[in-house]
């Protein structure tokens, strides 16, 4: 595995590539990380995964300074996870002047839900993976579900700028008792993690209630907010929606149901495709 800090250096590595794979990360890595990078193999080489934590992204109330760097670790799991490359671009690489071209993805997708609790979360996401698009190449990108609207604002952006890009949905990645694998898990407390099973938990129960008939969607998002909130959760949203767009799940099959609530400081987020 070969790890290269310059843009230029890997353009002329994978010069001659036609079926590169990517998967890009902020770094701080987990099992469910690994997951895409042995799926991204399973579509193309050379794989290349990207580690750079995105300034962009941050608000300024979110410390982008203490997120953790761990990239020696980092190149460690991705070498025996088969990757090929690791492109860990400094800062000054990426951003070698102050980034005032950025991409605005659509607000009916883009500022509901995490876009809403995090004003310019996806203008942040969607610009550095432009670049980071631009400057590997692929022909395959794989995203895990766990960032639903994430992957959904990606696959979009990369059907109407007519990237020749094909993105690949992982599924998430969870431990034995149901959480979602997450670089946040580490915060939370022993305690905190035995809770933190109860955020699938309801989603499981509404999932199962929509398979079984009951189609108020309000009053099952209401109740887990409810039930939630009373064992101690701070509940940013829940939601049932169309898995195409998120948007009014009134009369598709095709249906998501997406969480994100706050465990004393950790905030996790989940779902489940119905």
């Amino acid at each position: 595995m070969r790890i290269i800090h310059s843009a230029a250096e890997l353009r002329s590595v994978l010069q001659d590539s036609k079926s590169a794979s990517l998967v890009t990360t902020m770094g701080n890595l987990h099992a469910g990380h690994l997951s895409l990078i042995q799926r991204a193999a399973e579509y193309g080489r050379p794989v290349v995964a990207s580690i750079f934590v995105n300034r962009l992204q941050f608000a300024p109330h979110e410390d982008f300074s203490q997120y953790p760097r761990t990239l020696g670790r980092d190149c460690d799991m991705l070498r025996g996870a088969g990757c090929d490359f690791v492109f860990a671009p400094r800062e000054q690489e990426m951003y070698p002047q102050t980034q005032e071209y950025r991409l605005q993805p659509p607000s009916a997708l883009a500022d509901r839900f995490e876009g809403h609790f995090r004003p310019g979360f996806f203008v942040g996401v969607c610009t550095v993976v432009l670049k980071l698009f631009n400057i590997v190449r692929p022909r395959i990108a794989v995203f895990g579900k766990k960032d639903y609207q994430q992957l959904l604002l990606v696959r979009g952006m990369v059907e109407q700028l007519a990237l020749p890009i094909e993105i690949v949905g992982s599924d998430t990645v969870r431990e034995v008792d149901g959480l979602a694998l997450s670089s946040r898990n580490i915060y939370l407390s022993s305690t905190e993690r035995i809770e933190s099973v109860q955020l699938h938990t309801v989603l499981q129960r509404i999932a199962e209630a929509v398979r079984t008939g009951h189609l108020d969607y309000p009053v099952l998002e209401t109740s887990a907010l409810n039930s939630l909130q009373a064992r101690g959760w701070s509940v940013d949203y829940v939601a049932i929606r169309r898995r195409a767009d998120l948007d009014d799940p009134a009369g598709s099959r095709a249906l998501v149901v997406l969480a994100a609530a706050k465990l004393g400081v950790t905030r996790l987020i989940d779902n489940i495709e119905i």
